[in-house]
């Protein structure tokens, strides 16, 4: 039943945490590196948010290739966490940010691609015989 919670509600849980209780810390540099041409690379914590949340969407995608009643729970857990996102975003001043909205559409794309994956695999699985008809 683990495997049902979708794994991008852990960064929706995460960017709330801090949203709502140390403000807007999205832009605050995490990381700077030093390139080779002699700028400096700098990484936000929303960008960091968002590369931990690709990598998480990654993931998810690679769940939805299973079938059986586990991927339904799934696939809807995964509609309630891109509502949720939605939601905040419409309708909260700390979720009205770029990494929100980022977050946001990562939750339509694993709700999209979870649904047609799960789609296309159960096409697979039936076979029709056209002399049976």
């Amino acid at each position: 039943m683990l495997l049902a919670i979708p794994l991008l509600a852990i960064p929706l849980v995460v960017y709330n945490l801090l949203a709502f209780t140390r403000g807007d810390i999205w832009a605050t540099t995490v990381s700077t590196v030093d390139m080779v041409r002699g700028d400096q690379f700098t990484l936000s914590a929303g960008g960091l948010l968002v590369v931990v949340s690709l990598l998480l969407l990654f993931i998810e995608i690679l769940k939805s290739t299973r079938t059986g009643t586990g991927s339904i729970v799934d696939h809807l857990m995964s509609v309630l966490v891109f509502v949720i996102c939605l939601v905040e975003f419409l309708l909260l001043a700390p979720a009205a940010t770029e990494t929100f909205f980022i977050l946001t559409a990562m939750a339509l794309v694993d709700v999209i691609a979870g649904f047609s994956i799960t789609i296309r695999a159960a096409r697979r699985d039936i076979s029709v015989d056209p002399n049976a008809l």
